[in-house]
């Protein structure tokens, strides 16, 4: 895919994820890591996304009770959650990882579940922050909800190429 301009990119990792594009409503987005879960919310008209919070990834039970309860607090229809697939966009270890949790969320709440390549999101996330003078201490506790917001925005921009 190289060659072809980002938007065309962000379309076409969303097409191989099973991304559908008719939904209507907020959507969040989950950026999975073994510590923490970054959440991220749209705007209702689908256009912006925002940080919303940080949350232990464990206990898991716990995790998943939580990301259920904002979705029903922030009326969301749709959830991404972020695919870490290889730099040369195999499965691995943690993608892997990732698809059982989405799993064991799917259980849990009434809406569409996707998964959306998020490869290099939290390095984004973090040069960003740097970027933004954020301090280091102020990065590390909100690295995994900035990188969940790009997954979201990419997700968002995907959709919005899908319907021209």
């Amino acid at each position: 895919m190289t060659g072809l301009p980002e938007w065309a990119r962000t379309l076409a990792r969303g097409r191989r994820h099973g991304v559908a594009s008719d939904e209507q409503g907020r959507v969040m987005a989950l950026d999975l890591g073994a510590r923490r879960i970054g959440i991220a919310l749209s705007d209702p008209t689908r256009t912006l996304a925002s940080p919303l919070t940080t949350i232990r990834a464990e206990p898991r039970t716990a995790a998943l009770a939580r990301i259920a309860a904002l979705i029903r607090e922030h009326e969301v229809a749709v959830l991404v959650i972020g695919l870490p697939l290889t730099l040369n966009g195999a499965v691995g270890p943690q993608a892997t990882l990732v698809q059982q949790f989405a799993a064991a969320l799917r259980e849990q709440v009434d809406v569409p579940v996707h998964m959306f390549d998020e490869r290099l999101t939290s390095v984004a996330a973090e040069r960003m922050m740097i970027d933004l003078g954020v301090k280091r201490e102020q990065r590390k506790a909100r690295i995994d909800e900035v990188a969940a917001s790009l997954i979201l925005q990419d997700f968002l921009d995907s959709q919005r190429h899908t319907g021209e």
